[in-house]
């Protein structure tokens, strides 16, 4: 019952960071502050009551519309929100069913930090796939704290498996600490050099720019959370499914008969790659071990 019920205050959490992300996607490509002025309606900037800002009810109870002047709020604000908080809850519900009577413990608090890690990859990951598929826009500000946050998450979370309590300051772990960055390291410069590999190829081949910097930074931020096989995993999940989403795009006639624009077509590969990156941070391990079965390995 109390695994529930940690699990159901995650998710109502995760409904109230996931509100504030809707202010931030917003208001950063705007160049506006998320802090002042309060929440207001984007058409008629009446400013919302407390109780039009109740993360995903008020979206239902309004029917999606401002009350003042019935503009369509849209479907992205109840279904960031609705993310955040499910992705959340998944990351408590993976937690020890035994967490909070290990209290104040090294496992409680082992516990604690890897899953306040995961929450936070997911609440930038959900960000990233939203920014770039309505701005295609990868910004700095979130990639790259969120790769220099990935490494120490993971620098951190493999020396504190990696030893024993009573190993604690020593030389061993020392020696832990230094493997865990090394190879996290190269992760990160292996990740982002596939994309930089593909951005050149695709210059060569075409003579213009079909991947952006910001994709690079993303792979980056994949690898330093995920590991370059959680990174690698990620990549081709998001391939996958851009390569999908151009086929169904594909076959709609309206584009089909305009071969011109659809060559110029603009894909979101930054979303593709969130969502993979969610996919390998739930399921890499049980994907990967599947993967090397049916390989024989």
């Amino acid at each position: 019952m109390i695994h529930i019920l940690e699990t159901i205050f995650a998710g109502l959490l995760g409904l109230a960071f996931g509100s504030f992300l809707n202010v931030c996607l917003s208001r950063w490509p705007e160049g506006e502050s998320v802090v002042l002025p309060r929440s207001h309606c984007r058409q008629c900037d009446r400013t919302l009551t407390w109780w039009e800002n109740v993360p995903l009810a008020s979206w239902l109870a309004l029917g999606g519309r401002c009350r003042t002047c019935r503009a369509w709020i849209g479907w992205r604000y109840p279904l960031v929100e609705l993310a955040i908080g499910v992705l959340w809850a998944v990351s408590a519900w993976q937690l020890p069913n035994d967490f909070l009577e290990a209290e104040f413990s090294a496992a409680f608090f082992d516990s604690l930090f890897l899953v306040i890690g995961k929450m936070l990859l997911f609440w930038l990951l959900v960000a990233l796939a939203v920014l770039d598929l309505e701005n295609f826009w990868l910004p700095n500000i979130l990639t790259l704290p969120g790769t220099a946050a990935g490494f120490l998450f993971t620098v951190l979370s493999t020396s504190q498996q990696s030893l024993l309590p009573a190993q604690a300051w020593t030389q061993t772990a020392l020696r832990v600490t230094e493997r865990a960055a090394t190879f996290d390291l190269l992760g990160i410069l292996a990740a982002a050099g596939l994309i930089l590999l593909m951005r050149w190829i695709y210059w060569l081949v075409r003579h213009r720019e079909g991947v952006g910097l910001g994709d690079v930074k993303l792979m980056a931020l994949l690898a330093a959370w995920l590991g370059f096989p959680g990174a690698l995993l990620a990549f081709g999940f998001g391939t996958v499914l851009g390569a999908l989403v151009a086929l169904v795009l594909l076959v709609i006639p309206s584009v089909r008969t305009e071969s011109k624009s659809w060559a110029q077509t603009k894909l979101p590969l930054g979303t593709f790659l969130c969502i993979g990156g969610i996919v390998s941070s739930l399921w890499s391990e049980k994907i990967i071990s599947a993967y090397l079965r049916w390989a024989g390995f």
